[in-house]
């Protein structure tokens, strides 16, 4: 068996702890929800990723200007749907993005894991405990 020298072998091990073995694919952009009813802008919030409501496909109940009128905290049922923020806290983690995801139409707010699928798909779940529920958001056109 032939022996590498050490000088190469040092730098095949540099490059190897150089590049993550699996990176995850970026998931910055416009999404269409699975619902079609809203159009979610990724992007940085600071060091972390979020995603807001950018603009509703299909108005809310209470119009345009709808409120998170079912959230938990009072405080914040004033507040309007279009601009808030319903991914939050994003970070990278292997092959993925892990944070938290807010459904306005309940007012409760979820463990979520995203993942790319690929170019144009984007797996979003929302997970209590063990159980989670997955949806695919497609890229906005």
């Amino acid at each position: 068996m032939k022996r590498l020298p050490l000088k190469r072998l040092a730098a095949i091990a540099a490059l190897a702890s150089a590049a993550p073995l699996l990176a995850a694919q970026p998931i910055e952009g416009r999404w269409v929800t699975a619902e079609k009813d809203a159009v979610i802008q990724i992007g940085k919030c600071g060091s972390k990723l979020c995603g807001k409501i950018a603009r509703f496909l299909v108005a809310p109940p209470q119009g345009l200007d709808q409120r998170d009128v079912n959230n938990k905290e009072p405080r914040l049922r004033s507040r309007k749907l279009l601009g808030m923020p319903v991914l939050t806290g994003f970070n990278e983690e292997s092959d993925l993005w892990r944070g938290e995801i807010y459904d306005p139409k309940s007012g409760k707010t979820y463990r979520s894991v995203v993942r790319r699928k690929d170019a144009n798909r984007l797996e979003v779940k929302g997970c209590i405990g063990p159980f989670c529920q997955t949806q695919v958001w497609t890229r906005a056109r």
